[in-house]
């Protein structure tokens, strides 16, 4: 019997080396270096070269073709999406354990099921009872759907092939295995080989593919990184376990864009969707009190309404804490820098706090002026208007930079009574009388004069 070989391969981005390392030679990323088992290799093995027959053309002559969509009628999904299920894609879902990823998928195959046809959902963790019982709760039990409790990847395939089916979803691809890979499943051998088998099944089928995949302790997709660039959707879904709310955020989208969201209220009866978030972000916005203020944000084509807080007490330690929920800990630290600078804030011994209420995760700079408001409201201990929107980019000298459609926020926010927005002079506005009073500022102290803080 041949001795087994060993392999370390990186789990961040799969490079593979003899001897163990502590740093991965790759990404750089420490302890990441997993060992694996390789079987026996013929010394001479050849590789095969066929030739697929396909020829270099001009661009220009390459025939169009249209995309019809699969759209499911759950407008939340399908904008997240870019309009619905592209055939023939491979679509990637993470999502930290217990977060409703299984509740998600089965309300997608019974719509699918009821408007396009048969569905096959192949479940590697739970049982096919288990499966059952969500189904009955979700009103998914219908003949459209075909159950698999199945992890031996090659069965899979051949009963995908055999079975006529409009989507195939993989529940979840860390349970799957391939039997000629000598490695466990879940490994990044073994994640790496069925993701490119499942991308062929789909390109050479056109049958669009959802899988499902695990998180890290750190909230990123377990396995080789190069399992996001092999597929073409990647989507997070993200909340609370304890709240209601959820958030499907696309991070990469070949077939739409990476800046929309879709929101979702946990219920008994499955994933709500809400085609308004302005009204969930608000709905528990307290009156008058200090160290809140209300931005609103782009996520993609759609202007959202979201509460920042911020609490700023004295330290009791040598060094101040700064802690930042859904904001970008360096943008928070930039700009406590420019209000101590800028404005003479003493906040060097004040341990601060900002958190974008509601649970969402922000990446727009307009959320700047916003935060550092709430930082000065609560220092200086002075409420601001509630009917009072504030938008803005601050830059590292204190001025305020413009922020992109302006006019679609301000209508935003002017459909939920704000009579009054501070946003930056040089955003260009097309329309001269805008939808409330908008009053234009330069810098953060005209912008605190202008809120009353100053």
């Amino acid at each position: 019997m041949a001795k087994a070989k060993y392999i370390y391969v990186c789990s961040e981005c799969g490079t593979t080396s003899s001897g163990w390392m502590g740093k991965c030679p790759g990404c750089g990323s420490w302890n990441t270096m997993v060992a694996e088992t390789t079987g026996e290799e013929p010394v001479n093995k050849k590789i095969s070269m066929t030739s697929t027959g396909n020829k270099p053309m001009p661009i220009h002559t390459v025939p169009n073709q249209d995309i019809d969509r699969f759209v499911l009628d759950m407008p939340e999904l399908d904008t997240v999406l870019g309009g619905g299920i592209v055939p023939g894609s491979l679509i990637l879902l993470g999502g930290e354990p217990g977060i409703g990823k299984s509740t998600l998928l089965l309300q997608v195959v019974a719509a699918m099921g009821k408007k396009y046809g048969d569905v096959l959902y192949v479940s590697g963790e739970e049982s096919a009872h288990q499966v059952r019982m969500r189904a009955e709760r979700l009103g998914a039990l219908i003949p459209e759907v075909l159950l698999l409790n199945e992890n031996n990847m090659d069965n899979i395939l051949a009963e995908a092939k055999a079975v006529p089916h409009k989507l195939l979803i993989l529940d979840s691809i860390q349970a799957v295995f391939l039997p000629d890979l000598p490695a466990a499943p879940g490994s990044v051998s073994q994640v790496r080989a069925i993701t490119h088998t499942l991308m062929q099944y789909a390109k050479e089928n056109n049958i669009p593919v959802i899988i499902v995949g695990h998180v890290t302790k750190e909230g990123t997709l377990a396995g080789p990184r190069v399992l996001e660039h092999m597929v073409d959707t990647v989507l997070y879904f993200e909340g609370e376990r304890y709240q209601s709310f959820r958030i499907l955020r696309a991070v990469k989208n070949r077939f739409g864009s990476t800046n929309e969201i879709g929101v979702f209220e946990m219920q008994e009866t499955g994933l709500a969707p809400f085609s308004d978030p302005s009204s969930v972000f608000l709905a528990q916005r307290p009156e008058q009190a200090c160290g809140t203020t209300v931005t609103c944000v782009m996520q993609g084509t759609r202007p959202i309404l979201l509460e920042v807080q911020a609490l700023t007490t004295p330290t009791s330690f040598g060094n101040p804490r700064r802690l930042g929920v859904g904001i970008d800990f360096n943008r928070l630290a930039i700009i406590l820098a420019v209000l101590e600078k800028k404005l003479g804030l003493s906040l060097s011994g004040q341990d601060v706090y900002v958190n974008m209420a509601g649970g969402m995760r922000v990446d727009d700079p307009a959320v700047d002026l916003a935060v550092a408001a709430a930082i000065a409201s609560s220092f200086k201990d002075r409420p601001i208007d509630k009917h009072t929107v504030i938008m803005g980019e601050i830059g590292l000298v204190g001025e305020v930079r413009a922020v992109s459609q302006p006019e679609r926020r301000m209508k935003e926010a002017a459909k939920f009574a704000f009579t009054k927005c501070v946003y930056p002079q040089c955003s260009g506005m097309s329309s001269k009388k805008p939808p409330l009073e908008a009053v234009a500022v330069n810098d953060v102290y005209q912008s605190f004069k202008a809120l009353g803080i100053f």
